[in-house]
C-alpha cells in the first residue's frame, strides 16, 4: 500500500504531548508514531503530512527540516467546534531522486484524494506543487489550480524543474490537465513583463498584492472554484514569516495569509491545500512555524464551515436575476443561505450549446447592470468557447 511510503512524526513533537490539555489538537488529532503505526483512515476527512524535501528550492536549501515546530505549535492549538476527525501522518522522506519524491507526494495525495480525504502538505520546496497538481491527472473537468506567490514561477523552462519554473512544466504538460490557474498576491517587480503578458493571453487570472489587500472578500469565488491551492509562504512579508531565504519586505500579513487560508478551507470543491518553502533555519523565534499552524487551524475551521449549493439543483434556495447586457444576458444566482453568487454562462462546445455556473461576487452583478461584461466571465467564456 502506497502509504507505508510515509514515516512516523518526529519523537520531539510527539513526546510534547504529554504536556497539553486534553482538549487541545494534540490531544485530537490521530498521529502516525512508531508506537501505534499509521492511524485508520476509516472516517477522516483531513491528513497532514510532511515532505523532507528541498533539492527543488532555489536559494532555499533546507525546506525537509523542522517540521516537528510546525507541529508542536499545531498540536498546541485549541478546535473550534469542529466535526472533522483529523490524522497526521507524518513525513515523506526525500527519495533517491527527486523524482521518487514527486511520485510519493502524487501517489499519496491521489490515493487520500480517492478516499475523500483532503490532504494538507507542509515542508519542501514549492516545485512540490507539481507533485500535489499531478495526483489529479485522472480528473476529466479539467483542474482549477490556485497559488498564492509573489512570482509568477514561469521560469526558463530546462532540463530541471524547480521550484521558480515548475509552471511552465505544468502548463507544457502533455496531456495538459489544467483548466484555470490563478496567481494570487504578485509583486510586479519579482516578474517580467513577459510573463505577465503570458498570464493574461492564457486567460490565467493574477492579483497583484496591492490590488487584493484593501478587500480581500473579493478572492471567495477565486477559492470557491478552486480543486487545489498552493502556497509560497514567501508571500508573507518577512517581518512576519522570516522562516525562508527568499523573504521579502512586502507581503501579505499574518491575519491576511489566515483569511485566504480560510476560504481554502471554505471552498467544498477544494480537494488539496499545500504550504511550501518554510525554512527552520531562518525561523526567529519559530515565528513562520506559529503562523503555519494557524494557516492550518484556519484551513480547518473553514472546512467546517463548507456549504454544497447548487443553483441548478435548488432552486428554490436562489434568487434568480436576469441582466440584458448589449445583445447578450446574464443569468445571476444569489444564495439563500450563504448570499453567495454565481453567473451562467452559454456556449458552445462542437457545435453544442452547453451551460455552466462560475462563482462571481456581487460587484459582478454591478457591473454587469452597468453594461459591461465582467471579467471573470468574459476569461471564462473565453476558455469554454
Amino acid at each position: 500500500m502506497i502509504l507505508e511510503l510515509l514515516k512516523p512524526v518526529e519523537d520531539i513533537a510527539v513526546a510534547h504531548n504529554t504536556l497539553l490539555s486534553e482538549f487541545s489538537l494534540g490531544k485530537k488529532i490521530k498521529i502516525h508514531t512508531k508506537k501505534n503505526g499509521l492511524p485508520e483512515l476509516d472516517r477522516a476527512q483531513i491528513a497532514i503530512i510532511g515532505v523532507k524535501e528541498d533539492r527543488g528550492t532555489v536559494d532555499n536549501a533546507g525546506t525537509g527540516n523542522g517540521l516537528e515546530k510546525i507541529r508542536k505549535h499545531i498540536y498546541q492549538l485549541f478546535p473550534g467546534n469542529w466535526f472533522v476527525d483529523i490524522l497526521d501522518l507524518g513525513n515523506i522522506e526525500a527519495g533517491e531522486k527527486i523524482e521518487d519524491t514527486y511520485f510519493a507526494v502524487k501517489s499519496i495525495l491521489r490515493e487520500l484524494m480517492r478516499q475523500n480525504i483532503t490532504p494538507i502538505v507542509i515542508g519542501g520546496g514549492q516545485d512540490l506543487t507539481y507533485a500535489q497538481y499531478a495526483a489529479y491527472e485522472s480528473v476529466a473537468q479539467g483542474v482549477n489550480m490556485v497559488a498564492i506567490d509573489h512570482r509568477f514561477d514561469l521560469g526558463l523552462v530546462e532540463d530541471k524543474m524547480h521550484a521558480q519554473n515548475f509552471m511552465h512544466r505544468i502548463i507544457l504538460d502533455q496531456p495538459n490537465n489544467l483548466f484555470h490557474y490563478t496567481n494570487i498576491g504578485f509583486q510586479t517587480y519579482f516578474n517580467a513583463q513577459d510573463q505577465i503578458e503570458l498570464i493574461d493571453k492564457l486567460h490565467f487570472d493574477a492579483y497583484r498584492l496591492g490590488e487584493v489587500t484593501p478587500d480581500l472578500k473579493i478572492l471567495e469565488p477565486v477559492f470557491r472554484d478552486a480543486d487545489m491551492i498552493s502556497v509560497d509562504i514567501g508571500a508573507v512579508r518577512m517581518s512576519e514569516a522570516p522562516g525562508n531565504m527568499n523573504a521579502t519586505p512586502n507581503g501579505f500579513y499574518g491575519d491576511e495569509i489566515c483569511a485566504l487560508s480560510r476560504y481554502a478551507g471554505i471552498s467544498h470543491k477544494n480537494k488539496s491545500f499545500g504550504i511550501y518553502e518554510f525554512n527552520s533555519k531562518k525561523d526567529r523565534d519559530e515565528q513562520t512555524s506559529h503562523l503555519i499552524a494557524q494557516m492550518i487551524w484556519y484551513f480547518i475551521e473553514g472546512y467546517n464551515y463548507r456549504i454544497e449549493e447548487d443553483p441548478f439543483a435548488e432552486k428554490d434556495a436562489f434568487q434568480k436575476y436576469i441582466v440584458p447586457i448589449e445583445q447578450d444576458t446574464i443569468v445571476f444566482y444569489k444564495s439563500n443561505r450563504s448570499e453567495r453568487w454565481w453567473m451562467e454562462i452559454m456556449y458552445f462546445h462542437n457545435k453544442i450549446k452547453k451551460t455552466t455556473l462560475i462563482p462571481c461576487t456581487y460587484q459582478d452583478y454591478l457591473t454587469a447592470n452597468n453594461q459591461v461584461f465582467p471579467e471573470r466571465w468574459l476569461k471564462t467564456f473565453r476558455k469554454l468557447s
